[in-house]
């Protein structure tokens, strides 16, 4: 049955390259060359019969796993140059399999987002719980695990991170000291502080995450926020108190389709009258979709990044207001370029912490998804809440204003 096999990945791989090539080298030794001459070029040894049936009947699963577990290599040439050849020319020719494969997931979302407190919080362990040292060893030294924010191609990223933060703040309009800020999903607290450090914020982050929240309580102990700012082991569902403004950076991508509406409902609630609300997502161009199947059982079981309309529905359904959004385009593809040039620079260090194994795996993940960002429909947005229309002003000039203030108080404090 292998020739069956092999002449059906054979035939998806020459319907699929059109763009740049790809080079098989098959567990017989046979050789098979798609695409033209010109292009980004790359190859793969197919090191098992076992590779060839799993690939060609579920490339979306089967293809990172074989890189995994070294049954496919990449043939003079790095992941990353193979993923590029395969992810740009997907976003022209999508697969009959492929197809198949994202209508099913599609049919299965509320089955497989049906993200409660329980699930949720198993979901976050699976991913934000890794040993702490793994992220210092390729996250910027705040540790923002999102899309940062780049002003020009030189930025640091250290600068690109500060520079997001200082964005979402101004879009927060924290123009008095003392404002109560909840921060949901508050990660290792970077956003936190911030807020409290620059801009005199009273902030209350909360996560799932019991190896982020220990890291934040200490991070807010020797920076001396400890009154300023509280961190809490707390399900967004589960918040009862009113804040004068609400930020959510990289954590509605957890949330699950089947609980937007809860979760709008529960900012509007958590909202005070005259509140300004921030949340911070990727997001996808192309509508509705259905999560990669390799990153949903390996990355982020339970993850989805969602179309602007599968969001602004359940925001319309809560009461809140839509002030505001913005599209990021390409920022996070330059943001996880960062991350894969500083992983790979600390592999050695990272396979001491885990192995060989789960650094493939990371390195498969960082790859395909700053790809993604870069040759396929996946963006951020970020989209700016309120209840009431008085609560900010008529113009956005308040928020240029509030970044250039920010910097320039940092500029003379250095």
């Amino acid at each position: 049955m292998i020739w069956l096999y092999k002449k059906l990945l054979d035939r998806s791989l020459a319907k699929l390259v059109r763009r740049g090539s790809l080079q098989v080298l098959w567990p017989d030794g046979s050789r098979s060359e798609y695409g033209r001459t010109e292009g980004l070029r790359a190859g793969i040894q197919l090191k098992t019969n076992e590779a060839v049936r799993r690939i060609a009947l579920n490339p979306s699963l089967a293809l990172g796993e074989a890189y995994m577990d070294e049954s496919m290599v990449p043939l003079n040439c790095t992941i990353h140059d193979v993923l590029s050849v395969l992810i740009d020319n997907q976003s022209e020719t999508w697969l009959p399999i492929l197809k198949i494969g994202e209508a099913t997931r599609k049919l299965l979302r509320p089955i497989l987002q049906a993200n409660n407190a329980i699930r949720a919080r198993r979901n976050v362990a699976h991913h934000y719980d890794l040993n702490g040292r793994l992220y210092s060893l390729f996250l910027d030294r705040d540790r923002q695990y999102s899309c940062a924010y780049f002003t020009s191609d030189e930025m640091s990223l250290e600068d690109a991170q500060l520079a997001k933060k200082r964005h979402i703040a101004a879009k927060l309009k924290l123009d008095r000291p003392g404002l109560e800020v909840l921060d949901i999903g508050c990660g290792w607290g970077g956003m936190a502080l911030t807020l409290a450090r620059e801009f005199g914020a009273r902030v209350t982050g909360i996560t799932l995450s019991e190896e982020q929240l220990a890291a934040a309580r200490a991070r807010a102990a020797q920076e001396g926020l400890s009154e300023q700012v509280n961190f809490e082991l707390v399900d967004y569902r589960a918040m009862n108190r009113q804040f004068d403004r609400i930020v959510s950076v990289g954590m509605f991508e957890h949330v699950g389709v089947p609980n937007y509406e809860t979760f709008f409902r529960t900012v509007r609630s958590c909202l005070k009258p005259d509140g300004v609300a921030l949340i911070h997502s990727i997001g996808r161009f192309e509508g509705p979709g259905a999560t990669n199947p390799w990153i949903a059982k390996y990355i982020f079981p339970g993850g989805y990044s969602p179309s602007l309309s599968e969001v602004l529905g359940p925001v319309e359904k809560s009461g809140l207001r839509t002030t505001d959004i913005e599209i990021l385009r390409l920022h996070y593809a330059k943001t996880i370029a960062h991350w894969r040039r500083r992983f790979a620079a600390n592999r050695d260090a990272i396979t001491t912490i885990y192995d060989s194994r789960f650094c493939r795996m990371f390195e498969f993940y960082l790859s395909g998804s700053e790809l993604t960002f870069r040759l396929s429909d996946h963006m951020n947005f970020q989209i700016q809440l309120v209840r009431k229309q008085e609560a900010l002003p008529l113009t956005r000039d308040y928020m240029v204003e509030t970044e250039r203030r920010a910097a320039q108080i940092a500029s003379t404090a250095n």
